[in-house]
């Protein structure tokens, strides 16, 4: 069980310590339903964004010539919400949620909500 479970965890889920007596040290786990601390967008980031560009642009009646990762948080559910701030051009931010499925089932992608009307310096949280 424990293995199968390592392997449906996103390498970068969110971690709370955890004092193990077994070990007589803290140790850490991921942290199921609370957001994790902001991150500058990276690669994979930026990937989950272009294949959502398309959705988000069908879902607000706009097209976006700029859709750039710039920051995110993660929420360990039964898989990943991705809560991502994208720039969209001049001052313009979007945030999105993205899901994304565990790998152990099937690791789809969807878009399931957004914000508009943010900017660079809007924080992000749960929507």
């Amino acid at each position: 069980m424990t293995h199968r479970l390592r392997h449906c965890l996103p390498p970068f889920a969110p971690t709370v310590p955890v004092f193990s007596p077994a070990a007589n040290r803290s140790v850490t786990m991921p942290m199921c339903g609370g957001l994790g601390e902001s991150a500058n967008a990276d690669d994979d980031i930026q990937k989950i964004c272009d294949s959502m560009k398309p959705h988000a642009e069908e879902k607000t009646g706009k097209s976006f010539a700029v859709f750039t990762a710039k920051t995110y948080k993660t929420q360990l559910v039964s898989g990943t919400n991705y809560f991502i701030k994208v720039h969209v051009g001049e001052e313009e931010h979007l945030h999105i949620r993205v899901y994304k499925k565990l790998q152990c089932n099937g690791g789809e992608i969807e878009l399931t909500s957004l914000q508009e009307n943010k900017s660079h310096h809007d924080p992000i949280v749960y929507f």
